[in-house]
Parts: structure tokens; sequence; C-alpha cells
């Protein structure tokens, strides 16, 4: 069951994020929670907190770019769609 949930989890992140993006996010966790049992809550853990700060600013600003790119094409298909059809309107009114 659990495997299940995982698949669907990861096929819906991989909707909004590459493998790359999806690993670093993993990594970047791991290192943060392994940081936190061996400097445990010092002055340092701000310098790690920081830095996942940082991680997850890049990653949500790579996303926000998949999704206006995403947008971007849509609206152009949009657009291409409605010049074919005024193409083939002018096409069939110059034949008839």
């Amino acid at each position: 069951m659990y495997f299940l949930f995982n698949f669907q989890l990861t096929k819906k992140m991989k909707k909004y994020f590459d493998t790359a993006t999806i690993l670093v996010i993993v990594i970047t966790l791991i290192l943060f929670i392994v940081a936190l049992f061996v400097k445990g809550l010092t002055h340092d853990l701000l310098l790690e907190a920081g830095i996942l700060l940082v991680s997850v600013k890049l990653i949500l600003n790579g996303y926000r770019n998949n999704s206006n790119s995403n947008n971007i094409l849509e609206e152009l298909n949009d657009i291409k769609k409605i010049i074919e059809k005024d193409k083939q309107s002018d096409l069939d009114s110059n034949k008839g």
C-alpha cells in the first residue's frame, strides 16, 4: 500500500518537477535532518536552515518557471488554432 501511495506521489511530482529536482529535494532534506542530529540546536543550525530555505526558494522558482512556460505554450497553441481556423475559413470563402 505504501509503495502504491509513494508511486502516485512520485508520479504527481514528476508532473511538476523533473527527476533532478526531486533528487535535490530528497538530498537536501536528508542532509538537513543529518545536520540537525549532528549539530544539535546550535548556532550552526541557523546556517543549515538558511541553506535549506535557499534550496526551497530555487526549487519553487523552477516550478513557477515551468508553470509559466506551460501556460504560455497553451496560449500559443490556442492562437495557432485560431489562425488555422481563420486560414481555413478564408480558403473556404475563396473557393465559394
